[in-house]
């Protein structure tokens, strides 16, 4: 199990309690994160997120530039902690099953979670330079403490799902930016965790690399059950690879559905302009 469950999520980028805690307190009478920049020069990222991503669910969060949703994402590996809430995740961690409010743990903890737990594809693919494709591949594992045949052995298969086997001693710049993605993306796989965050993972591609990267996901997740948090711009990518899609709209979850539901049950008026103009 690897559900991940976001409660009363909020933050307000470098503001002490006090003036976090006020600036919430507009934003809960109705202030929008544009206003309160205006008035108060601070920036709100996220406003209240309650959101429950299911266990081997591949969840789309997505909207404009600046609706938080890289935020959001970079929330569930604590790389940025939340002014309020809670974020709770099954994990490896903890052998009674139960899950693991992640805020709580200290940095040795965090690190043995983020080792574990949850794994990380980034938009402009994040590989070591120096590194040959399948050291990249194995970064991970070698962080674990895995011994080079294996954690050889492993990249290797993972290069091959991905198909770029006979890559393995090429370095990064010698790829293609989609050949590139697929490194990052079988780094991902190696580590073999139950949680895959991919931020804007496929938005640096040319359409036809992108879409075969999209069908290459979604069969590998036919087979991994993997939970996978994908942020993307695009509602056309959101629709053919997410379960459900969750859009953000100036740091607040507007509405969380299937793109049918998203389709015919809008919640307002931004969620029913918004799938008309891009569907």
């Amino acid at each position: 199990m690897s559900q991940i469950r976001l409660s009363n999520i909020s933050k307000v980028y470098d503001a002490r309690p006090a003036t976090a805690n006020k600036i919430l307190a507009m934003m809960a009478q109705g202030a929008d994160s544009i206003q309160v920049k205006e008035q108060t020069g601070y920036s709100v990222g996220l406003y209240d997120i309650n959101l429950t991503i299911d266990s081997g669910e591949l969840h789309c969060i997505m909207g404009l530039s600046g609706s938080g949703k890289s935020t959001l994402v970079r929330h569930i590996n604590r790389l940025i902690d939340p002014t309020t809430g809670e974020i709770w995740i099954d994990s490896p961690l903890n052998p009674d099953g139960t899950a693991i409010n992640i805020l709580t743990l200290n940095d040795k903890a965090l690190q043995k979670f983020r080792q574990s737990t949850v794994s990380m594809v980034f938009q402009h693919f994040g590989l070591v330079p120096h590194m040959t494709v399948v050291q990249n591949v194995a970064y991970g594992l070698r962080v674990r403490g895995v011994k080079k045949s294996q954690r050889h052995e492993i990249a290797r298969h993972w290069l091959n799902e991905v198909g770029l086997d006979g890559l393995e001693d090429s370095y990064p710049d010698e790829l293609s930016g989609g050949m590139q993605q697929r490194v990052g993306l079988a780094r991902a796989l190696a580590v073999d965790t139950p949680i895959m965050l991919m931020d804007e993972a496929f938005s640096a591609l040319d359409p036809l690399i992108r879409n075969q990267l999209q069908d290459q996901l979604l069969e590998l997740q036919s087979k991994l059950k993997k939970t996978i948090v994908f942020i993307t711009h695009d509602i056309d990518e959101a629709i053919k690879v997410g379960q459900r899609i969750s859009i953000l709209n100036q740091g607040r979850l507007v509405q969380t559905g299937t793109a049918m539901e998203l389709k015919n049950n809008p919640v307002n008026d931004y969620i029913a302009e918004f799938m008309n103009a891009n569907t």
